[in-house]
């Protein structure tokens, strides 16, 4: 990793880009450059692999863009950028912006994603566009079809990684990068925050980044983002597990005031499906021991406990802490949020308050001087978006790994899929399945304790692919 020391952190303004990157803004409505881009445009055009921490909106979109036209060939007919995205959405958007961006050039962008059918993605890609925008899922899917190279690309971005990462795209990623030149290329990756498994997964695939925030004073990742979500307080237990449908923690500890809703809380989560279980003072040795021993090895994916429960457990790779209320005591948030961002990783502290606990938890901040940024709490729809187009990811990464005699075999339901799929009265079928596949591939537990063997025999065994890949899904969605 490079020294901070050594690196010119001095933004950059509109007037002292080169002339094809100001030419392109005239374009736009910009009459200055957004922060992101004024801090990491110049360490794109200097060739720097870079982690840059940026949310959504902070026009991160133009500072990876804007370099492409001094370090790209317009005249070379193949693929030299490809830029990762988690969602179909994103990969219009950044195909819409370079639209705007390229219109004096002879660049060509294509989005490629899921979900929707191949012909004229496949067109784009044969016709030789230069930036490839798309989903990892539909890009590996190309790149397998032979549609087209990445032998001579020559950058990478991972845009939103750590909303890529949630999407389950992990394994597909990694497929990816089989697929890039041996040599070097220049590699960024924009994420709104760093927990430790983004910086596990950042370090896979780049191995001297500089890091960028957009504070002044910082060349580092941000520790820990503090939000909060606003719910009427009848619709907490249903507003966490949209929440967490959502965010797709890789590991969260829930914390509640009080023994009574932490055993409701897990009781909920445990209903939905989710791989979670309780900690608090009046819990049985034994069940205590149990759920301990989860959460020394790692195979433990939400804990909801109280303060006093978790005092003294350290959970690994912590990405999100999640309060189901603000606590009473002020500096009980300082000891719950300090659970996450360690080791100089970030992490993600999030309260859900109701319109008068939403006070208590503004005092608190006012006394810490934390900044404390509202979310919006998802609603149906969104949580139905999201878990639509991971699935259908999901989908495809298993239609890809079956062989030729599978897919024959699979043709005996066709005829079947296709009928269910056009009655109004068997839809509940295929949902039924489809929600059951979601469940089984993201949120199954790693270990089942009743099932696990002994610590020695274990780890005795070299780890089945399938237990690999599923703790990856864990640790990297």
């Amino acid at each position: 990793m490079q020294d901070s020391k050594e690196i010119d952190f001095h933004d950059t303004t509109i007037e002292q880009l080169p002339a094809p990157l100001q030419k392109a803004i005239a374009h736009t409505t910009w009459t200055t450059l957004m922060p992101v881009q004024a801090r990491a445009i110049p360490h794109l055009l200097e060739g720097r692999d870079a982690m840059i921490q940026a949310r959504t909106g902070s026009g991160k979109t133009g500072a990876f863009l804007l370099p492409m036209l001094v370090q790209l060939d317009e005249k070379a007919n193949h693929c030299q950028a490809l830029v990762l995205v988690p969602t179909r959405e994103l990969a219009n958007q950044v195909w819409q912006d370079s639209q705007i961006l390229f219109k004096d050039t002879e660049l060509r962008a294509v989005a490629v994603y899921g979900g929707v059918g191949y012909g004229k993605q496949t067109d784009a890609l044969k016709a030789g566009a230069q930036v490839v925008i798309g989903t990892p899922g539909r890009v590996l899917d190309h790149l397998l079809k032979g549609t087209f190279s990445l032998s001579s690309l020559k950058m990478l971005i991972f845009d939103e990684a750590d909303r890529m990462l949630s999407m389950g795209f992990y394994p597909d990623m990694k497929k990816v990068q089989k697929h890039l030149p041996k040599r070097r290329v220049h590699t960024c990756m924009f994420s709104a925050t760093f927990p430790i498994h983004v910086m596990t997964t950042a370090n896979e695939f780049i191995s001297e980044p500089t890091f960028i925030s957009l504070s002044r004073d910082h060349t580092h990742v941000t520790e820990v983002e503090h939000l909060f979500c606003v719910v009427p307080g009848m619709d907490k237990d249903r507003a966490l597990v949209r929440l967490i449908e959502v965010e797709n923690p890789a590991s969260a500890l829930v914390f509640c005031n009080t023994k009574s809703q932490v055993h409701y809380v897990n009781t909920v989560l445990q209903r939905f499906g989710y791989d979670a279980d309780e900690l608090s003072s009046d819990l049985e040795q034994n069940k205590r021991e149990q759920v301990l021993k989860r959460i020394r090895s790692g195979t433990l994916r939400y804990l909801v406990a109280t303060d006093v429960a978790a005092r003294g457990i350290d959970i690994p790779m912590l990405s999100h802490v999640i309060q189901y209320e603000p606590p009473e005591d002020f500096e009980a948030y300082i000891h719950r949020a300090g659970r996450t961002g360690r080791a100089g990783a970030g992490g993600v502290a999030i309260t859900l308050v109701t319109t008068v606990e939403r006070m208590q938890l503004e005092r608190i901040a006012k006394r810490y001087a934390i900044d404390m940024q509202i979310r919006e709490m998802p609603t149906n729809e969104d949580v139905q978006k999201i878990v639509a187009e991971r699935v259908t990811s999901l989908l495809e990464a298993h239609l890809r790994e079956r062989d030729r005699l599978q897919a024959e075999r699979s043709q005996r339901f066709v005829p079947l899929a296709r009928s269910l799929a056009e009655s109004e009265d068997e839809l509940a079928i295929i949902a039924m399945l489809v929600d059951d596949f979601y469940q089984k591939m993201l949120h199954e537990p790693l270990v089942r304790l009743e099932q696990a063997e002994p610590a020695r025999e274990r780890s005795a065994k070299k780890p089945s692919r399938r237990r690999k890949d599923r703790r990856h899904r864990a640790a990297n969605s």
